[in-house]
């Protein structure tokens, strides 16, 4: 063995207790229960003690317990010092056990401590333990000196063995979990793939469109500005300037949604801020900051922007406050505007042709809750998604 081997603990993995089927786990409580009720039948069931010792035994009992517990869980946390004095606890609770009498306890008591340290402890702290309470087991004990040796022995090698076992079994949950995150990176990657090669289709087909379209209502606007102004005429230029900013606001969506596809998108609270930088609107951040999933910042900023332009539409001029908070599992949004009541009608449709309302039902199936209506103050949207 090198020098880590004696010095470096069991992985936290080889620490934790493997996952076990229900009827698996009731048999083992139930074999352990009837091991201990047999030990303690054995020790205070011949009438040697009084009442009031029998109980100061079984809360003794208890207590040893507790520390076995606790000493399972700091050597999980791979805290040395607490450990050593948790299982000197239980080799002087082993010894008390000699004084009243109660031998049986001891010799259990002493042997767990052998195997717990060398299973859960690092081997130069627990090679001497190990030691010194086999060497107790064999004094109290008494047999001839081939079934001590052979008993200490055989103890030791099954704590190693049981320590070698521990240390497979985490390997084995490392490698599984390296698995997992491999699976999940690739389907990561194959989703992002087609992804990407849906934008390409969008881009090829209508992001060409759009910009053919809006190269011909420019001509179009430039040619009927050019005739003599009438009623007629300004009909249909109004018609074709209003036709020019559909397509224009369809080229920036359809750009934006290729974005989106492509993971290119910029974070959610730049896009806030570009959404005001034209008017009298704060934004204002509110938790801790992380990446959200494609699908809470497609509805954060989709919302954000319905809202701002139902403002822009039906409230113009108003202040308008922007709050994006960051909840432990979710991500809330609320637009609130001064610009006094409006019917809620008002929602269904916006400039840009989505509404609200169909944010409302994108929200409702991530699982989240969009609501808007009239406040004090003004109007308030309030979005609420999981993320």
């Amino acid at each position: 063995m090198n020098r880590g081997t004696w010095t470096s603990w069991p992985s936290r993995e080889a620490l934790t207790r493997a996952p076990r089927a229900r009827p698996r786990a009731l048999i083992g409580g139930f074999v352990w229960s009837a091991v201990l009720a047999g030990l303690l039948w054995n020790a205070f069931a011949d009438g040697r003690f009084a009442l009031w010792q029998i109980a100061v035994g079984l809360g003794a009992t208890a207590g040893c317990m507790a520390i076995g517990r606790m000493f399972l869980l700091t050597t999980k946390d791979h805290r040395l010092w607490p450990s050593l004095g948790l299982l000197v606890l239980l080799t002087a609770a082993a010894f008390g056990a000699i004084e009243a009498g109660v031998g049986g306890v001891a010799v259990v008591l002493w042997c767990g401590c052998a195997v717990m340290a060398l299973v859960r402890l690092p081997l130069v702290a627990a090679v001497p333990l190990t030691a010194v309470t086999l060497c107790a087991y064999a004094v109290v004990e008494g047999d001839g000196w081939l079934t001590t040796v052979i008993t200490t022995g055989s103890l030791c090698l099954g704590g190693y063995v049981l320590r070698l076992d521990a240390e497979a079994r985490g390997s084995s949950q490392r490698l599984l979990v390296q698995e997992r995150a491999a699976r999940e990176a690739e389907a990561g990657a194959a989703a992002l793939a087609e992804r990407s090669r849906i934008a390409r289709e969008i881009h090829d087909v209508l992001a060409h469109s759009l910009s053919a379209q809006l190269v011909h209502l420019e001509a179009a606007r430039l040619l009927i500005e050019r005739e003599p102004s009438t009623e007629f005429r300004d009909q249909v230029l109004e018609r074709v300037v209003s036709a020019r900013s559909m397509a224009r606001d369809g080229l920036a969506e359809t750009r934006q949604a290729l974005s989106a596809l492509r993971g290119e998108t910029i974070p959610v609270e730049d896009f806030l801020h570009q959404l005001v930088a034209d008017g009298p609107a704060e934004v204002s951040v509110a938790g801790e900051r992380r990446e959200l999933t494609a699908e809470a910042s497609q509805a954060v900023r989709r919302v954000a922007q319905e809202a701002l332009t139902n403002t822009r539409k039906h409230a113009p001029g108003a202040a308008v406050s922007v709050r994006l908070e960051y909840g432990p599992d979710a991500v809330a949004l609320l637009v609130r505007d001064s610009g006094g009541h409006r019917p809620a009608g008002e929602l269904a449709v916006s400039g840009s042709g989505y509404g609200l309302v169909g944010m409302r039902e994108r929200a409702e199936l991530l699982g989240g809750t969009l609501e808007a209506g009239p406040d004090e103050e003004g109007f308030v949207v309030n979005l609420r998604v999981p993320a």
